[in-house]
């Protein structure tokens, strides 16, 4: 057998989902948390060609891993709570807990919705509300997404919440409930009786972007059938003008080629000089200067031929895109 790289725990545990059943799978998943889907996510779309040695070495490690763990005791609670919930309803299983557990406060569903929640749709539920509940939300969030909650609170608040953090200790189980509590009420406020508002043909877009050429040819095929107009909202939010900013020179050089001057002009009005680098790096010096000076002589453009401008050039783009002159991305793995 030849020489094998040992396995990071994440990629043994991304080959072997790739092993399992679909169903199996999906109830795995379904137990992990927002960070550990990410990271698993990532290193299953990153494996590639998996050859025999490597599956071997995955299951290798998954045996060792196990003789030596046991079963770990990470979030038994929950666990117990979701096979019962599965067992014989959440109900049923809410009651069952409380008498297994009585002084155990489990997550309330308010708590276990705002850890799935992205930055912009937090930070109105708990704008204003005390440092200290801030501190206690902020460290049942993902990172990424606590750092961007916190970067759109007051200022003035910032240091007392993260001092707060850092010396929380211990938090009581009546301190998760005033927080579960606190949640209830503000998403009330927020959106009163109806559902909060997830989802959409943006967020849709931005996990087929992420999911590579071939998903997307498959699911946007399917979708078009079943739904033209949803179809056509979500191919208008995948592809943006702000996505060609990505492109190398070469690649720019061949839209510009077929991108009117006048067209041009009007769609870089409506960006800033660094969006517009991206277009210039693609031109002589000359011709950068040149379009330089007609943006400025051009005056005040109305905002709709602004967008009018930009879409006629997405549209060439997408063209392009559909024809294999340019390529967003590295390859198949990304496209957008």
């Amino acid at each position: 057998m030849s020489q094998v790289v040992p396995l990071f725990p994440a990629d043994g545990a991304a080959v072997m989902m790739m092993l399992l059943a679909e169903d199996q799978t999906s109830r795995i998943l379904g137990e992990l948390s927002p960070a550990e889907l990410r990271l698993l996510g990532e290193k299953m779309c990153a494996l590639g060609e998996i050859s025999p040695d490597v599956i071997a070495e995955a299951i290798a490690g998954f045996v060792d891993r196990t003789e030596q763990l046991g079963l770990v005791a990470h979030d038994r609670v929950g666990q117990v709570h979701t096979m019962f919930s599965r067992a014989v309803g959440d109900v049923k299983a809410d009651n069952l807990m409380r008498r297994i557990l009585p002084a155990e406060q489990t997550r309330g569903p308010a708590l276990e919705l705002a850890r799935w929640l992205t930055p912009e749709a937090l930070v109105p539920l708990v704008h204003g509300e005390h440092p200290q509940a801030l501190a206690v939300l902020l460290v049942q969030l993902d990172p990424e997404v606590a750092a961007a909650v916190l970067h759109a609170l007051p200022a003035a608040a910032q240091p007392e919440i993260i001092h707060r953090i850092a010396t929380l200790g211990p938090v009581s189980p009546q301190a998760i409930a005033m927080l579960e509590e606190l949640l209830q009420r503000r998403i009330g406020e927020c959106h009163g009786q109806a559902p909060l508002a997830m989802g959409g043909a943006r967020e849709a877009a931005g996990i087929i972007n992420g999911a590579g050429k071939v998903v997307e040819k498959r699911v946007m095929g399917e979708i078009g059938k079943l739904d033209k107009a949803l179809a056509k909202e979500i191919e208008n939010e995948m592809f943006k003008f702000e996505h060609l900013f990505v492109l190398d020179p070469q690649a720019m050089g061949s839209l510009l080629r077929d991108v009117p001057n006048d067209t041009l002009i009007d769609a870089l009005k409506g960006v800033g000089e660094a969006e517009r680098e991206p277009f210039f790096r693609a031109m002589s010096s000359r011709a950068a200067d040149g379009v330089r000076d007609e943006i400025a002589a051009r005056g005040r453009v109305k905002l709709a031929d602004v967008v009018a401008a930009q879409k006629e050039v997405v549209t060439v783009a997408r063209r392009l895109a559909a024809d294999g002159t340019i390529v967003f991305g590295s390859g198949d793995d990304d496209y957008v």
